[in-house]
């Protein structure tokens, strides 16, 4: 079926069933409902190039990624965050751009991005604390939507996020609870604004509980396996070694178990570990007991509800920018148990 023949059968002009389906506020409530329900039924769907024409969209967000965090692209995070926004684009009519730039062509690569007209709205990656692309996309009249905060942004945004400051101070507070007392961090690289606020959380429990962490049992780096198997072997071996971790990522969390085992130590028991698990698709948290004591939250889940910020300001730009914070809860698993030394 083509836009004639729906805008005959609705009894509309096809300007009218166009608009409809394309958002336009000039066509009232009632109409809109049952154009939509009416293509819903027929499976209408628009031709892309004369659905861009008439609006002036090219239907489509854009993700630009720096080529040094290249590796971001096939970690299952960005995969999953992905995979949910781009299910809400799907359901909107919306397709998926992915731009690699140098990483000091970045800011120039939005202005092209814009110029060309190829994306409607972008969504920010690795947001750091005081972020010059906020100010950019604002200037260049981009519609974007942060997957993350920054602390120094002062103007309003729309962003999604978990509490990582929450999640590391519970995550932290649960093995103080069994008796830990020297903890290691492996935190992600702190130029990025989530990692600040998770050290923020490790260091607020410790305080809540009157207890100074040690520097020496902190580190901070891009979150691969072989980082945290370095610094978790580095740690065990020092003259006050950690007695449980609290990891920044299940991938890394993956090399601090198989530090402790390379000594012949036993996860759960000799150590602990607790570590933040996005509840990834292709790399579950065991089956029907988790391996890991986690801090829990869907990445994918996130991707969904950034896809459709960004997609309903595109559609109303006058609009306030919303936001939503999204709680990650703990989950028990194998990897905790008391401090060994209280046995």
């Amino acid at each position: 079926m083509n836009l004639k023949q729906l805008s005959d059968m609705l009894g509309l002009s096809p300007t009218t069933v166009s608009r409809a389906l394309n958002g336009y506020p000039e066509v009232n409530e009632d109409t809109r409902e049952r154009v939509r329900l009416a293509a819903q039924r027929y499976d209408y769907k628009p031709h892309a190039r004369a659905q861009s024409l008439a609006t002036g969209r090219a239907f489509a967000i854009g993700h630009v990624i720096p080529i040094s965090t290249h590796q971001f692209v096939v970690n299952p995070i960005f995969g999953d965050f992905i995979a949910g926004a781009g299910e809400t684009y799907a359901a909107n009519g919306y397709e998926t751009v992915l731009s690699m730039v140098a990483d000091d062509d970045e800011l120039s690569a939005y202005r092209q991005i814009k110029a060309r007209g190829s994306v409607d709205g972008v969504v920010i990656h690795g947001v750091k604390s005081n972020d010059p692309r906020f100010d950019l996309l604002r200037e260049i009249g981009l519609p974007f939507v942060a997957h993350g905060r920054s602390s120094g942004e002062t103007e309003p945004y729309a962003w999604v996020d978990v509490n990582n400051q929450g999640a590391f101070e519970r995550a932290t507070s649960f093995l103080l609870d069994l008796g830990h007392r020297k903890i290691g961090l492996l935190n992600g690289p702190e130029s990025m604004d989530f990692a600040l606020r998770r050290r923020s959380g490790f260091e607020a429990a410790h305080a809540a509980r009157e207890v100074a962490p040690l520097a020496s049992l902190m580190a901070s780096q891009e979150m691969t396996e072989t980082y945290g198997y370095r610094e978790a072997s580095r740690m065990l071996a020092s003259d006050s070694p950690p007695t449980a971790f609290v990891v920044s990522s299940l991938i890394s969390a993956l090399g601090v178990r198989r530090a402790i085992e390379r000594l012949g130590l036993r996860m759960g028991q000799d150590v602990s570990v607790v570590t933040y698990d996005d509840a990834l698709s292709y790399l579950p948290n065991g089956d029907d007991v988790p391996v890991f004591t986690a801090t829990r939250s869907s990445v994918r889940e996130a991707g969904r509800i950034a896809g459709q910020i960004l997609i309903d300001m595109i559609n109303n730009p006058s609009t306030t920018p919303k936001t939503r914070l999204l709680e990650a809860e703990l989950v028990v698993g194998q990897s905790t148990g008391p401090c060994p030394t209280l046995g």
